[in-house]
Parts: structure tokens; C-alpha cells; sequence
């Protein structure tokens, strides 16, 4: 097995990850509902943030209003990466951040465009995340295979950072 990723490695892995696959599931644990899965919209001129399009009668727009604090669940596309995500949601008012991932995928959930009056983009800071890299090793993954116990040296690597 291979030595930890260091913090920062692993919030690069993040962002590469997301990079390939930007879909997470997104929810307010208070509102006692799943989480909903969302496309996830960032850019490295704003660190920690990640903005997403939605309508203004999804239950992320209305339940920030009593409680703006969100959790992300992120499996990347190899499933060999893990990472869930708390930070505080607000509403993207201003129409140049609402123009700057702007897209056809986007549009298309739009009958109205940018102007669509149901149209909420919304933005997550980033406080804390935990990621797992799932690295097993050939040993592990053997095990595993055969119904063997996998050790705890044998895993993929956890990694507390933001």
C-alpha cells in the first residue's frame, strides 16, 4: 500500500474528481428528506465554492431560508474515490455568476433561459469534508474477491480537510 495522500493532495483529488464527474447528492440534513442529486458547477477563481442551477420551488431554494447548512455526497465515476461535503447554501442573485457556467445542458431545464422566473442558482461554501480514496490493495482486493477479511492496511486512505 502506498503512503497517505497529504490534505492537500486529497482536495486536489477532490476537485479533479468532480472535474471528470460533477454530480453529487445534495440535501439539509434538517429537513429530514433524501438528498437530491445535483450537477455541480466550480471554478478555481472561487476556492471552496461550488454553484448549482435549480428552480425556486426545489426544496434545497425553499428549506436555506430556515436552515442554509448543506451536505454533498460525492462517489467519483471509478467509485475509487469518496468525499462528503458541509458547507452553508445562499442564493446567487447576480447575473454574471449566473451567466459564467452557463451552458446548452443547463438551458435545457430552462423553458425561459437566464430570464426563467423559476430559475435559483445557488452557491455552497465549502467548511468541512471528509474524503475517502479507495486504493485497496491487489492483496485486499483478492480478499475481498474470495470472502476473506480485508485488513485495515489493506484500504484506501481517509482524509479530514477544507
Amino acid at each position: 500500500m502506498t503512503d497517505a495522500p497529504s490534505p492537500r493532495e486529497m482536495i486536489d483529488m477532490l476537485w479533479e474528481k468532480l472535474d471528470d464527474s460533477p454530480y453529487a447528492l445534495v440535501g439539509i440534513p434538517s429537513q429530514d428528506a433524501h438528498s437530491e442529486p445535483m450537477a455541480l458547477k466550480f471554478d478555481d477563481d472561487f476556492p471552496n465554492r461550488l454553484f448549482i442551477y435549480t428552480n425556486t420551488d426545489n426544496r434545497l431554494t425553499q428549506g436555506m431560508a430556515t436552515d442554509p447548512n448543506a451536505m454533498i455526497q460525492f462517489a467519483a465515476k471509478g467509485h475509487d474515490f469518496f468525499a462528503c461535503m458541509k458547507g452553508t447554501l445562499s442564493r446567487v442573485t447576480d447575473p454574471d455568476m449566473i451567466d459564467r457556467f452557463w451552458n446548452n445542458t443547463v438551458a435545457a431545464w430552462y423553458e425561459g433561459g437566464r430570464d426563467d422566473p423559476k430559475l435559483a442558482m445557488l452557491c455552497v461554501e465549502l467548511q468541512h469534508a471528509e474524503m475517502w480514496e479507495a486504493d485497496m490493495s491487489m492483496g485486499g482486493v483478492i480478499k475481498m474477491l474470495f470472502g476473506g477479511k480485508v485488513d485495515e492496511s489493506e484500504m484506501g486512505h481517509l482524509e479530514t480537510a477544507m
